[in-house]
């Protein structure tokens, strides 16, 4: 008896872990692996993940979902993962330029192109993405219905007019689509009157839908770099809108992800939209006239622009409020403008009568916190010039991750208190202006370790205790002791020979 309840326990055992094994559909990869697998698929998904990582936890389930849904594509989909945060794995993220956790990119043709995902981040849209990824780049429209499927009267489509599907421009024109395809849809056709706007065309034709502005625009220039840049010129709005519409969201991800100055427009749209929005087209309008293509526009409702305001360290009290963000970080800023303002203080700002917005808290008069505070003004004394190995946090007060990590940066500063090379110190990135030519910072909470000799780098391990101080002690040098022991047998040689000519 005794032995037939110990086999049916080992036969549930045994039963369960074959379930788990059976739902466990994404592919686990490492440093040993990778390559051979990746170079064995013409399409592969892989998440480069970190154990540690909030994000990387949430999307876990939800990968795993897609994963099982996709094995039963046909063909299959193969959905991957890779610990990119573990120290035999880091050559490839090192290789793959990972900036932060979860990464996933998509490789084809056995990892001779790779695409970054910018999809959704849940099973049912992870799924989605996926097989229109998987699928061609640009499906071609033969009726109406072909039409009404493909093309979304909300979103942006580029669409190639063609008289023949071959030819140079037409293989331009597949090349563009195959390296733009996680950007934007793509579709091309023989006949131009399926399409809902726009004129039959006797010439290739590149035509851009859009439910802004003019709603479309056709292009017949086919070199694939001239194509890339005007339809990132096009597809962003003169104005773009930021407010609590989801249809906008795209536009503004664009906008911000977008290269050249941004000028943006925070006001209260519920009482001050109408007064605003006409002049501030105008404007926009002039400047896009006028070939002043490098400046963009936005304009935020105040409600809607909560990050925004916290990412800039501003308040909904100076609304109001426009201000520009150059490429390298420089700002420009006038609160409780007029609607009449804006024309004359954006020609101020094109040339060049402004003064840049250079933000930074107040120097604090107390500083004996383990880990000390740095603010804009001190950033140069403090841990650029300090002499210092200085490890740096780049914090937004509301961030949650920021919040995790305090007491264990306290406990760090804590195990180096009585070391005078070293120092741990947090910035608030939201209050004060980040030099840009040497931080790259896009999220929170941003590491940098400084050495004592100058040597900057970012610090992406994990976020505990012991990975931390491990870092500091692998990468830091004392300069400034090495410094002062050269002083010390300086004045001792000077002492002795002094005795000398004594």
């Amino acid at each position: 008896m005794a032995w037939r309840s110990i086999l049916v326990v080992v036969s549930v055992v045994f039963a369960v872990c074959v379930a788990v094994e059976e739902e466990e559909h994404v592919l686990t990869l490492d440093h040993t692996n990778f390559t051979d697998v990746v170079s064995n698929h013409n399409f592969i998904v892989v998440e480069f993940y970190a154990p540690w990582c909030g994000h990387c936890q949430k999307l876990a389930p939800e990968y795993e979902k897609a994963a099982s849904v996709l094995s039963s594509h046909d063909p299959p989909i193969v959905l991957a993962k890779i610990d990119a945060s573990d120290e035999a794995n880091r050559g490839l993220a090192t290789q793959y330029q990972l900036k932060g956790f979860p990464t996933i990119k998509i490789f084809r043709d056995g990892g001779k192109n790779i695409q970054e995902y910018n999809g959704p981040r849940e099973a049912d849209g992870i799924v989605t993405y996926i097989k229109k990824q998987s699928g061609p780049a640009s499906p071609e429209i033969k009726s109406k219905e072909d039409a009404a499927n493909v093309i979304d009267e909300k979103k942006i489509i580029v669409v190639g007019i063609f008289q023949e599907l071959s030819g140079e421009k037409f293989e331009n024109y597949t090349t563009l689509a195959e390296k733009l395809r996680a950007d934007y849809d793509f579709a091309h056709t023989l006949d131009a009157k399926l399409l809902p706007r726009g004129e039959p065309v006797d010439k290739p034709t590149l035509r851009l839908l859009k439910p802004f502005d003019e709603f479309f625009v056709d292009f017949e220039d086919f070199e694939v770099e001239v194509m890339e840049k005007l339809i990132a010129e096009s597809s962003i709005p003169i104005v773009t809108y930021f407010d609590k519409d989801p249809e906008n969201s795209i536009y503004v991800s664009k906008f911000f992800n977008g290269i050249g100055a941004k000028a943006m427009l925070f006001v209260n749209f519920s009482t001050e939209l109408d007064t605003f929005q006409s002049k501030y087209k105008d404007v926009a309008v002039l400047y896009k006239e006028n070939g002043l293509k490098g400046l963009s526009f936005l304009l935020g409702d105040v409600e809607a622009g909560e990050g925004a305001f916290n990412y800039f360290g501003l308040k909904p009290e100076q609304a109001p409020l426009i201000i520009i963000m150059e490429n390298d970080g420089q700002k420009y800023l006038k609160a409780h403008v007029e609607p009449d303002a804006l024309a004359s203080w954006l020609k101020d700002y094109k040339d060049g009568k402004l003064k840049p917005y250079v933000k930074s808290q107040p120097i604090p008069e107390v500083n004996d916190e383990p880990v000390k505070v740095v603010v804009r003004d001190t950033l140069e004394k403090m841990v650029l010039n300090s002499g210092k190995n200085v490890l740096l946090e780049f914090y937004a007060p509301w961030c949650g991750h920021c919040k995790a990590l305090a007491p264990i940066l306290d406990e760090v500063a804590v195990s180096f208190e009585n070391d005078p090379n070293v120092l741990i110190a947090k910035l608030d990135a939201t209050a004060n202006d980040i030099r840009t030519n040497e931080f790259d910072v896009k999220g929170f909470p941003t590491l940098y370790f400084k050495s004592a000799s100058g040597k900057l780098s970012q610090y992406n391990g994990e976020r505990t205790k012991e990975a931390i101080i491990e870092f500091i002690q692998q990468n830091r040098d004392d300069k400034t002791a090495q410094s002062e022991a050269d002083s010390t047998t300086s004045e001792s040689v000077k002492t002795d020979s002094a005795k000398d000519e004594l």
